[in-house]
């Protein structure tokens, strides 16, 4: 029981302070990205901030198997070099024992990624996304400023609504924007009244114009082409992989991937159910691999180590795409497969190079 406690305390306090970071080194990234979006006006500064709490479980279903992974690295190379796992095995405690020993650590971070990839990040999604297709969740076009001109995008875009109540609809709307690839080509466009719209078959965002008329001409030619409109949509532009775009696919519900039949919705749910099958499967691989010696010091393996769950993980997305392609998640159970296998050759690795070498030295 004092080896138990001793093993596991150790490989927690390791897994958290390595979570922290990663966490860290995470969200600033992510953030930094999010931020560009509201510079150029794909969404408003104002809510940044709370989406980004939002997403935290999204973050940290990734982030828990990385850092259990490093964590069990470096407490156990860190027993390696100071000769500590040469006084256990000398007690009979070897490598499978070692892994017995750590079951309870890996079930609850594996529970836990999976409590996060299946109920709380899809929910934190869909409350990001509530707020990200709130009509004032942007800037520039997509959300126009009650009372006051804005210009967007270099000076080549104009905006103006006299009024936005509280359900999002503008009032009087103005929007004056320049050609990028003619300068001299410009288009007015004046209606009675505004709203961002979502359609519900693609999930894009569209803003309705109702009411009004729309000119296009040249500056200083007295010929405009007018026409005049009932309603009027232009679809909002998404950059791709952006903030909008990713939350969108986390945010469906697991029971609704459950009762599904598109092959798209269905890889998205076998990837949620192999972030937890990536926990214990990526710890027993760095029980294996955290094996050293003082010479060599704790932190000899950790760079093929790293390499080698980059490999899972990449292999993982790989079977993720096949699994969009309609393969029913054979790709997906195909790659587990394979690391399982890789993980219990590691384990075994030390045990068949003594015995190989037994044979190579036994007389013919």
């Amino acid at each position: 029981m004092k080896i138990f406690r001793y093993l596991a305390g150790d490989v927690l306090n390791h897994t958290g302070a390595v979570a922290l970071v990663l966490f860290l080194v995470v969200f600033s990234g992510r953030f930094i990205k999010y931020l560009a979006e509201a510079a150029v006006g794909e969404l408003s500064a104002d809510i940044l901030l709370p989406v980004m709490v939002y997403k935290l479980p999204s973050f940290f279903e990734l982030i828990l198997p990385l850092s259990l992974f490093i964590g069990i690295l470096l407490a156990l190379g860190r027993l390696y070099a100071d000769s500590e796992m040469v006084v256990l095995k000398a007690c009979g405690i070897g490598q499978w024992r070692i892994a017995s020993y750590l079951t309870l650590p890996m079930i609850a971070v594996a529970l836990l990624v999976a409590l996060l990839s299946l109920t709380l990040a899809p929910q934190g999604s869909l409350r990001a996304l509530t707020l990200l297709d709130d009509p004032n969740a942007t800037s520039g076009l997509q959300s126009l400023s009650a009372g006051r001109f804005r210009v967007e995008r270099a000076g080549t875009l104009v905006t103006y609504a006299e009024e936005v109540d509280d359900a999002g609809i503008m009032r009087n709307v103005f929007i004056a924007e320049r050609d990028v690839n003619n300068s001299a080509l410009t288009t007015v466009t004046r209606a009675e009244e505004g709203e961002i719209k979502r359609d519900s078959a693609s999930g894009r965002r569209y803003l309705e114009l109702r009411r009004g008329s729309r000119y296009t001409g040249r500056g200083g030619h007295a010929e405009f082409e007018r026409v005049q409109f009932e309603r009027y949509g232009e679809l909002l532009p998404e950059a791709e992989g952006g903030l909008r775009s990713s939350t969108r696919s986390q945010a469906i519900p697991t029971e609704e991937l459950v009762a599904s039949d598109d092959p798209r919705l269905k890889a998205t749910l076998y990837w949620r159910l192999s972030l937890p099958l990536l926990v214990p499967i990526s710890a027993l691989m760095a029980i294996a691999l955290s094996r050293t010696d003082a010479r060599r010091g704790r932190y000899a393996r950790l760079g093929p180590a790293l390499l080698l769950f980059l490999a899972y993980f990449v292999a993982l997305t790989q079977g993720r795409g096949a699994a969009e392609a309609g393969d029913g998640g054979m790709g997906l159970l195909g790659v587990h497969a394979s690391f399982i296998g890789i993980a219990v050759l590691l384990m075994q690795w030390e045990a068949l190079r003594i015995r190989l070498s037994r044979r190579s030295h036994e007389p013919s």
